[in-house]
C-alpha cells in the first residue's frame, strides 16, 4: 500500500489531469471502431481519473477501470459528468499486471503500461492479446530506449525492433514513433521516447 503522502501526491495528479482530452490514440481507435458502426465492452488499464474512460461512457460503451490507486477510482467516480451517460463504468483497484478482465473489444491503456516491470511486461502483454475479441484492439503507449526514465527498474522501455516484434501479431492501424522535451503533469521537465499505438487483432 502507498504512503499517506503517496495517495496524496497522486489524488492531486488525478485531479490536475482529469479534465484534460482523452488521448489521441484512444480517439482513433474509437474513430475505427464508428466506422464500423460498433460499439462494446473496453477494459481501460490505469484509468486514472477517467479522462479515457470517460469518452468511451460518452460514445456508449461498456468500461472496466482498473487502476493500482484507490484513489484514481474515486476521482473517476465522483465526475458529475458520469449521470449523463447510458452506462456507470465497473471499476477494480488493482495493479494492472496482477489484474484479470474479462473479455473485451477494446483495451485501452494511456501512458501506463510503461510502468509495468519489465519482468512481469510480457505475460501481461499477452494477456491483452488473448482477452481482445477478434477484430478487436488495443490503444496506447510504450516508452523508448532512449527515455529519460531508462534505467528505472520500475518502468519499461523498448527499442523500435522490440516494439515491432511485440506487435507482430496484430495488425497495425496507427504507429507513431515521438522523442521530444517536455514537461510532466507534476511539472518536472522530461525527455520522452514514445510509441503511440493502435492495433487491432486479426479477425
Amino acid at each position: 500500500m502507498p504512503r499517506s503522502s503517496d495517495a496524496e501526491d497522486w489524488r492531486v495528479y488525478y485531479q490536475r489531469t482529469g479534465d484534460r482530452p482523452p488521448r489521441e490514440t484512444l480517439l482513433d481507435a474509437l474513430a475505427r471502431f464508428d466506422a464500423e458502426d460498433a460499439v462494446g465492452q473496453a477494459v481501460d488499464l490505469g484509468c486514472g481519473g477517467g479522462r479515457d474512460t470517460v469518452e468511451m461512457l460518452r460514445r456508449g460503451w461498456s468500461v472496466l477501470g482498473i487502476d493500482g490507486q484507490a484513489s484514481a477510482i474515486e476521482t473517476l467516480l465522483a465526475r458529475p459528468e458520469l449521470s449523463n451517460f447510458q452506462h456507470q463504468p465497473d471499476t477494480m483497484v488493482s495493479r494492472f499486471e496482477l489484474a484479470q478482465w474479462p473479455a473485451a473489444d477494446l483495451v485501452n491503456s494511456s501512458f501506463a503500461l510503461p510502468l509495468c516491470p519489465r519482468e512481469d511486461f510480457l505475460v501481461m502483454w499477452q494477456r491483452i492479446y488473448d482477452s481482445l475479441s477478434q477484430g478487436g484492439r488495443f490503444s496506447g503507449q510504450l516508452y523508448g530506449d532512449r527515455d529519460q526514465w531508462v534505467g528505472d527498474d520500475s518502468n519499461t522501455h523498448f527499442t523500435l525492433g522490440e516494439v515491432q516484434d511485440l506487435l507482430r501479431d496484430y495488425e497495425v492501424e496507427l504507429f507513431r514513433e515521438e522523442e521530444t522535451e517536455s514537461v510532466t503533469p507534476r511539472g518536472t521537465s522530461k525527455h520522452w521516447h514514445i510509441y503511440h499505438i493502435v492495433a487491432r487483432k486479426p479477425a
